[in-house]
């Protein structure tokens, strides 16, 4: 590819500021110098799609719920063939990751494994789904139902009367391991599914490349797109509270409003206004339990979700009730992506031979199928599940805080995950016998350190990648889900030259060509700023921004493959998507106009200059 290679990954320095950054995560999770042989031979990418934000130490808890469970899943219980897992390193508080290939020799015998279990869970794939929801609904419960209340001058009789057998001090010890337990075997079974149901996109995918040599990416992603799935919910409901607000005859005083909370007193005078203000609330569990981080959602304490701050929803649900008085439509077009699919598919079937029609049927099917979960998975664990640890985990902060271990709730989160059940641990045992535990005079100095030292890596700008680059990326879900390609690598490490300063390369996500101006976004609170025609460049979408989708033509994004949500939402939209374009964020500027072609991946500037 070229003779250039990433910085290894032992020689990049430490920012100023943040010296002793090591000790704020796991030991296993930092390159060492036992490994260094091995590591410094290996690419590693920033992941960015996940965590592209620095780490706060007790977030690694999520990094590693995915790192373990991926890799089980791909190389240990299905034999996933061509691939192993996706190993992780924290390097200057930033996720990199490297995925792990399957040894040549290997692929031929765990392909007739693969094979075998696969296609058990494809043959009974409905049946297991529902199952798969029941158990996450149970650890979800389970997860809520935790008690982290301070802990009692003197137990309640019924621990006596009622023989519990057990203090309240050892429930927080062990309410606090069952809470990190449930969302590790949670991402267990998100993995049980999740690789096998892209595994069964990728062999129609890759029938699709043999039979048809010229077809595109993208044109094979639109054979399954415009399925019904539960990750929309969220936005159609919102549609629907603006539509029961214009019912109620509540619509001007809800346009009128500045606040939630001012709002749903004013609402409650009446019985229009509290028939629309109960409807909000029934809606809000589950549906406003929605992580607002930029990106994959869920991997961060510090982003609210719609529940926490229902000013987010109420903004949309104003734009829908604006939008319905000026007689414009508030739904997706999916009749138009189910007939764009089913035209696209017919077409490509007739080109084949008679003999090859019912395994692409079949194959299809199956796409069409799995298809629902690779999306709707994101509520139920990325949303729902982790938006419940976040708010159990903050209370259980804010009750140590209560009782002496920290001086703020915020001090928890600068604690790794074994140092926190260490803390627990230390005030139980001193609240057991009437003494004095020592955390809090323990734990300031380290977290005032950390503070200052997370600040530092916050405003860090990390290197994207590390080591040497690869010939050729060809790990499949590297390509489709990260959208990290041969050409990208190649992007990240050349020169720059006026044809770079007017153009960006990516991956062509949704079909359509489009001119507007450039609206850059990074997180929930910036959306409001986005205006009707504008084009969305971000590093990467949330679910949760969905209401944005009406308002813009177009949507460019740091990170993502034709498999991202990105790209899946901004095909279910009907707007143009050019995704994994490295550096569209910090290349354009505000106001900018550009064309974004998502059928090429190109986006062009049209005028001012790049950045």
């Amino acid at each position: 590819m070229t003779d250039k290679r990433f910085p290894d990954p032992f020689d990049v320095a430490t920012p100023e500021g943040a010296d002793g950054w090591e000790r704020m995560y796991n030991w296993y999770h930092l390159f060492g110098d036992e490994r260094r042989e091995q590591d410094a031979q290996r690419f590693w990418f920033q992941d960015r799609l996940h965590h592209p934000g620095a780490l706060h130490p007790y977030d690694e808890i999520q990094c590693e719920c995915w790192w373990q469970a991926l890799g089980a899943f791909n190389t240990r219980i299905f034999a996933m063939p061509p691939a192993f897992g996706v190993d992780q390193r924290i390097l200057n508080g930033y996720l990199y990751v490297s995925p792990v290939p399957a040894p040549p020799d290997d692929v031929a015998a765990r392909a007739e494994i693969f094979e075998r279990r696969a296609s058990h869970y494809y043959e009974h794939w409905d049946a297991i789904y529902a199952e798969w929801k029941d158990k996450v609904r149970h650890r979800l419960e389970m997860v809520r139902d935790l008690d982290f209340s301070p802990l009692p001058d003197l137990e309640d009789e019924r621990v006596v009367f009622d023989h519990v057998g057990a203090s309240s001090g050892y429930r927080l010890i062990e309410s606090f391991d069952r809470m990190v337990l449930a969302m590790y075997e949670t991402y267990q079974f998100h993995f049980e599914l999740l690789n096998i149901g892209y595994a069964a996109y990728l062999t129609f995918f890759g029938f699709c490349k043999q039979a048809f040599p010229d077809i595109a990416d993208q044109t094979i992603s639109r054979m399954v797109g415009g399925l019904h799935v539960d990750l929309y919910r969220p936005d159609d409901e919102l549609k629907r509270l603006a539509k029961e607000a214009e019912r109620l005859g509540v619509g001007d005083t809800i346009l009128d409003a500045d606040d939630a909370d001012a709002l749903f007193g004013r609402l409650t005078d009446d019985d229009a206004g509290q028939e629309w203000v109960d409807d909000w609330n029934a809606t809000a569990d589950p549906w406003f339990l929605f992580n607002t981080d930029p990106g994959h959602p869920g991997g961060y304490h510090i982003y609210d979700t719609w529940a926490d701050d229902p000013n987010i929803p109420l903004a949309s649900v104003r734009e829908y009730i604006t939008r319905l008085r000026q007689g414009q439509g508030l739904d997706r077009p999916t009749a138009d992506v189910l007939a764009e699919r089913d035209r696209i598919t017919g077409e490509y079937r007739e080109l084949l031979a008679e003999e090859d029609r019912g395994a692409f049927d079949e194959m299809v099917g199956l796409a069409r199928t799995v298809f629902v979960y690779i999306e709707e998975h994101v509520l139920y664990i990325e949303h729902w599940m982790w938006a419940t640890f976040w708010k159990q985990s903050k209370t259980l902060a804010a009750s140590l805080a209560r009782m002496g271990v920290f001086d703020d709730a915020e001090d928890m989160f600068f604690l790794r995950r074994y140092e926190v059940a260490e803390a627990i641990y230390d005030l139980v045992a001193a609240w057991s016998v009437g003494s004095r535990p020592r955390g809090a005079d323990y734990w300031r100095p380290i977290v005032a350190e950390r503070r200052g030292i997370y600040e530092v890596l916050a405003n860090h700008d990390p290197e994207p990648a590390l080591g040497p680059p690869p010939e050729e990326v060809s790990e499949p879900f590297t390509v489709m889900l990260w959208g990290i390609t041969t050409d990208t690598v190649g992007e990240w490490l050349a020169d720059d030259d006026e044809e770079g300063e007017r153009r960006l390369k990516g991956i062509a996500g949704a079909p359509g060509v489009v001119e507007g101006p450039v609206r850059i976004i990074g997180d929930v609170s910036e959306l409001d700023t986005v205006e009707q025609g504008d084009i969305l460049v971000c590093p990467a979408t949330s679910p949760s921004w969905s209401p944005v989708f009406s308002r813009i033509a177009a949507t460019v994004s740091d990170v993502g493959g034709i498999m991202s949500h990105t790209a899946i939402v901004c095909r279910e939209y009907g707007l143009p998507a050019v995704v994994g374009t490295g550096n569209a964020v910090s290349t354009l500027t505000n106001g900018q106009r550009i064309r974004v072609d998502g059928d090429t991946g190109v986006v062009t500037v049209l005028d001012g200059q790049t950045s």
